[in-house]
């Protein structure tokens, strides 16, 4: 989810759930770590975190060298029936899942499927345009660096895009907001092509132009989770499959992610997380139409096999999923410098972000946060998973608070070892 979405939300709904589920009495108790060396050392600290915050549970995975140094899980998965959050706990990873984009598309370029160059109506079986900039080329590297000029629209993205499935309760709470208020149907999920051309074919019903920037693609770094989708239709219609069969063939089965789908159909809903608003809040069940930005569901387990790849990637010792050009041009800057705006990242890989010396991407959607880092060297490297809501106001601030001292203490345990 956007930065732009959760401005929608603040302004929106924060009146709605101040008087339907909000539960701001509990003060955020986040000591700073210090002196964090060994194994216990950090999981007391972490442990101490779930046990003094609004958090449901998360989990930690620390990667060094090829060797995973910290594994370990806080809290529950589900607060009603005090279900622990485990290294197995199936949650969805939110705009996370845009790194398995980044290399989605970077095995795509080494089988030949296109280039960063390609013009992306050389490839599209209908031709889409900015009509703000109807001579502008828009290709493939701008879309896996955000600057391509398509941008959200942040009511119609959340009320098309989200939806409840079918057998969830409606009725009440959070779940009745989402509806009322946020407009989300509850229904199954339609294919991306379908979706995609409400979006972008003129006589859509989604169509809009405030889907777009008056900026030449290239010059303007503007998040886009449409953007992201429409990277991924482009891979399902030039590989002739599915964008998950494609990241399924491709990605997780090579590391061995058993546990991991883009489809709702395959998700183990018996060991996946509840979401929640807050701890008495639990979200419904959802999906996302435009799955490929968003819609990853996994676990810390297959998430640790996962970063090591991309950490032996980012070391140039070659890994599993392609050669060593490709992880090169996964992490590759690909933007002239000044174009990613200057306090969120330095530059941009294949939707990786670079800054301070790490290449990072975060993900945040409805009760789920999670970040994922590693050294631009390889050398070490983490991942984070909750099922704590920080979308909206409130949680937002709570989220990064708790991400920050947690970040902190992995960064002392990984200089201390």
């Amino acid at each position: 989810m956007s930065k732009t979405v959760n401005f929608f939300l603040m302004l929106v709904l924060f009146v709605a759930l101040l008087t339907s589920c909000s539960n701001d009495d509990d003060a955020i108790q986040n000591p700073a770590p210090t002196g964090i060396e060994t194994v216990d050392q950090l999981s007391a600290y972490l442990e101490n975190l779930v046990q003094t915050n609004e958090v449901p549970g998360f989990s930690v995975n620390v990667s060094i060298g090829n060797t995973t140094a910290f594994h370990q899980s806080f809290g529950y998965a589900n607060l009603a029936n005090q279900i622990p959050y485990t290294n197995q706990t199936v949650n969805n990873l939110a705009s996370v899942s845009k790194t398995f984009a980044g290399a989605a598309t970077a095995k795509a370029i080494e089988q030949g499927l296109f280039t960063l160059e390609t013009n992306i109506n050389d490839l599209l079986p209908i031709a889409i345009s900015n009509p703000k900039q109807p001579n502008a080329d828009i290709k493939i590297k701008h879309l896996v660096t955000h600057t391509s000029g398509i941008v959200d629209v942040p009511e119609t993205y959340i009320s098309s895009n989200y939806f409840i499935l079918p057998g969830e309760d409606i009725t009440s709470g959070i779940a009745s907001i989402m509806v009322n208020d946020l407009g989300m149907q509850q229904m199954e999920q339609v294919d991306l092509d379908e979706y995609l051309l409400e979006i972008f074919d003129e006589d859509g019903d989604l169509y809009n132009l405030d889907n777009y920037l008056d900026a030449a693609p290239g010059q303007t770094w503007a998040y886009s989770n449409d953007a992201t989708t429409l990277l991924g239709f482009i891979i399902e219609y030039t590989s002739g499959m599915s964008y998950n069969e494609y990241v399924t063939n491709h990605i997780l089965s090579p590391l061995q992610m058993a546990n991991s789908t883009f489809s709702l159909n395959t998700v183990d809903f018996q060991n996946m997380a509840t979401q929640y608003y807050n701890t008495s809040s639990p979200f419904p069940r959802y999906g996302n139409h435009g799955y490929v930005e968003g819609g990853l569901h996994s676990n810390s387990e297959d998430m640790s096999n996962y970063l090591l790849d991309m950490m032996k990637g980012a070391r140039g010792e070659g890994a599993l999923l392609f050669s060593q050009d490709y992880y090169d041009l996964l992490f590759q800057e690909q933007l002239e410098p000044g174009i990613v705006p200057s306090g969120f990242a330095e530059n941009h890989g294949l939707f990786w972000y670079i800054k301070n010396g790490s290449l990072v991407h975060g993900g945040n959607s409805l009760g789920v946060s999670a970040h994922l880092q590693l050294k631009q060297d390889g050398s070490s490297g983490f991942f984070i998973i909750s099922n704590m809501d920080g979308t909206f106001i409130g949680n937002e601030e709570k989220w990064e608070t708790l991400k920050s001292n947690i970040t902190a203490a992995i960064n002392q345990f990984i200089n201390n070892n």
